[in-house]
């Protein structure tokens, strides 16, 4: 369905005032620097305004609108939640890929998840929740499925099940249950993922075995198989909000800490404490670090990989 503004008449832009650059005054760039932080917590400081005036002046002209004044009217209207999500899907750089960082995934399958995996045998817990924040267009979420499924499928070479295997065999075998939730503020990265169509270029990190075994060729795409794709469940969420996902075993949010200032940081990364389980694990980008932010998190590094484990309270 289109999105419907509040009539303009007189602020309406010729096509040929849609090609001018409209100025904006440092009090109006403070406002929207505040509305944008208030609504989802990204702080745009003085290193990256050109990139906010870049994409404000993209919304103004996609609107076509002729004035901040009238933007941000827009913006605060009930009319204008739709635009909102719009202009901060257009604030957030998208950039993801399958495997990406490989060392911190393969501290991930190598030590994290057999330990996990140990742990919660020796509990007779067989549920496994990942939470993918800041999935983009869902690279990651797939990655760490089939991360999951095989170090699932390695832990029981060496730790036979007591009974058959059902035939054909499932990639996550019985009794266990994987959940990964893969979450993001942009609507179009979402339904990217939930589609779960990449190309050639998107399959490079892929290697054969895993395309094999997780995709199908679909024209001039690849699809991941239904198999895997019941176990991401892809869903908007704003980490500004205060009700996020609980009872996480491994939360992944990867280059999204960068968006905000410190505050908010310390704010976000206690929200994933109380967001994961006991003994849980934070896996941040790899330019990002805790240091300095929480005394709640342990990390660990692993040839060049490095992961937080929640500390317990007390012990």
């Amino acid at each position: 369905m289109p999105l419907r503004y509040p009539a303009l008449p007189r602020n309406y832009l010729s096509m040929e005032a849609l090609t001018a650059q409209i100025n904006l005054t440092e009090a109006e760039l403070k406002l929207l620097q505040t509305l944008v932080y208030q609504e989802c917590g990204m702080y745009f400081d003085e290193r990256r305004a050109h990139f906010l005036k870049d994409r404000l002046q993209r919304r103004l002209k996609a609107c076509q609108l002729d004035s901040f004044y009238n933007y941000y009217r827009l913006l605060t209207s009930r009319e204008g939640k739709a635009e909102m999500a719009v202009l901060l899907e257009n604030l957030t750089v998208n950039e993801t890929s399958f495997f990406r960082n490989k060392p911190q995934l393969d501290l991930l399958q190598k030590s994290v998840l057999d330990e996990l995996l140990r742990r919660k045998q020796e509990r007779r817990d067989w549920t496994m929740r990942v939470w993918s924040a800041g999935c983009s267009s869902g690279q990651e979420a797939y990655s760490v499925a089939i991360l999951i499924c095989d170090a699932l499928a390695y832990y029981y070479l060496r730790n036979p099940l007591p009974f058959d295997m059902p035939s054909p065999k499932p990639l996550i075998p019985p009794p266990w249950k994987l959940e990964i939730l893969a979450s993001d503020i942009s609507y179009a990265s979402l339904r990217s993922g939930a589609e779960g169509q990449y190309t050639d270029a998107q399959m490079e990190p892929v290697d054969y075995t895993s395309r094999l075994r997780y995709f199908e060729k679909m024209g001039e795409k690849y699809a991941v198989k239904q198999p895997l794709k019941d176990m991401v469940q892809f869903d908007f969420h704003n980490l500004k909000t205060e009700f996020l996902p609980r009872r996480n075993d491994i939360i992944l949010c990867r280059n999204v800490m960068i968006y905000f200032d410190e505050a908010e940081q310390k704010r976000l990364i206690e929200k994933f404490y109380h967001c994961l389980n006991p003994g849980g694990y934070l896996f941040v980008g790899h330019a990002e670090s805790l240091f300095g932010l929480s005394t709640k998190f342990k990390m660990i590094h692993e040839n060049n990989g490095t992961a937080y484990q929640r500390i317990e309270v007390g012990v």
